[in-house]
């Protein structure tokens, strides 16, 4: 951005005029070779910038940026509940500065810093209560209901009608019109493979709302035009929980104080900890159904089924995970003895 690289180039040719105002100040000698130190010193100014410029002009775009999407995202709410705070912490510094003028070796910076801490007091306090404090002055108050807000790829993505089939998801599940906007232009689009996306999309709201309570939430707002943003600010406003599988969005959503559950990092959770060519050592404890199996359990009582394991009975065996399955009763583990490896009996 031009504005900004000329910015930096002045800011440099300044440092190099104040710098050799400086020197020449505590100069004693020839006037003149102060002029020039001053003028040399500001061209050196001036090409630092321009060096500089480049990387600075970034940092600064990359600043710009941040403070655009946080300001963009601010609650109206929370920001009424800060004004109100701050008005008071001023209005509570005048009236103590007016009591403490008085006091011995009472000094004007004194009304400074107690409004700071005022301001450092009730400003967060206001926010944390923002929907007190908003209230207060007519501010639109949302009420919380702790829903859960879905995002167009969570939807899209499917798993959510399996979860909420099975109970995990608790609560009204809410998809905002805008999400609703989005996937009824993808089934529209041009794109066969986006195409496809948006119908998923419908077809699998369709089907969790047959299991679950699902409501549309009629919430839109002019000042964002991102998708991403309005989720947040829509949790953030009634005080929901986001639903998504967009890492970054997520990332963001927390920054916010938004609750985010990331189906992505719930499958991760609940992984297996085993995995097939795992190897543990395991004590086989009775006969299995089938002719030569053994069943042994681990610590969390999880069965695993040892092949040709009938013969280690009573004995601690080295086993290796052939295979991994989760049924709808737990899960249930699949093994067969490492070959080569010695078996103990249990208790050596």
């Amino acid at each position: 951005m031009l504005p900004v690289r000329i910015f930096i180039l002045f800011a440099g040719l300044l440092l190099g005029y104040l710098t050799g105002q400086s020197l020449t100040h505590y100069q004693t000698g020839n006037p003149q070779t102060g002029t020039l130190n001053t003028v040399s010193l500001m061209i050196a100014g001036l090409l630092l910038g321009l060096l500089l410029s480049r990387r600075l002009e970034d940092l600064a775009v990359r600043a710009g940026e941040h403070l655009n999407r946080w300001y963009t995202l601010l609650s109206p709410r929370s920001v009424t509940a800060a004004t109100f705070a701050l008005v008071v912490s001023l209005v509570l510094s005048v009236l103590l500065g007016v009591l403490l003028a008085g006091v011995p070796y009472y000094r004007w910076w004194w009304n400074l810093l107690i409004t700071l801490v005022l301001a450092g007091f009730f400003v967060p306090f206001a926010i944390r209560n923002s929907e007190t404090f908003g209230n207060l002055v007519g501010a639109p108050v949302r009420r919380k209901n702790g829903g859960k807000i879905l995002d167009s790829n969570v939807i899209i993505d499917g798993r959510i009608v399996e979860l909420s089939r099975s109970g995990l998801l608790e609560g009204e599940l809410i998809v905002p019109a805008f999400v609703l906007r989005e996937l009824q232009q993808l089934s529209d689009h041009s794109d066969p493979q986006r195409r496809t996306r948006g119908k998923r999309g419908l077809n699998v709201l369709e089907e969790l709302r047959e299991v679950t309570p699902l409501r549309v939430e009629d919430w839109d707002t002019a000042d964002l035009t991102l998708t991403d943003d309005k989720l947040v600010r829509l949790a953030r406003e009634t005080g929901g929980k986001l639903v998504s599988n967009d890492g970054n969005l997520g990332k963001v959503a927390r920054l916010y104080g938004v609750t985010v559950i990331n189906l992505n990092e719930a499958a991760v959770a609940l992984r297996p900890q085993l995995q097939v060519g795992d190897v543990l050592n395991v004590t086989i404890t009775k006969n299995g159904q089938q002719a030569g199996q053994g069943i042994g359990y681990l610590e969390d009582g999880t069965m695993m089924v040892v092949e040709e394991g009938a013969k280690f009975k009573n004995r601690s065996v080295r086993v290796v995970v052939v295979n991994n399955v989760q049924t709808n009763v737990g899960r249930m583990i699949f093994a067969r003895p490492d070959n080569g490896d010695p078996v103990s009996l249990v208790g050596e």
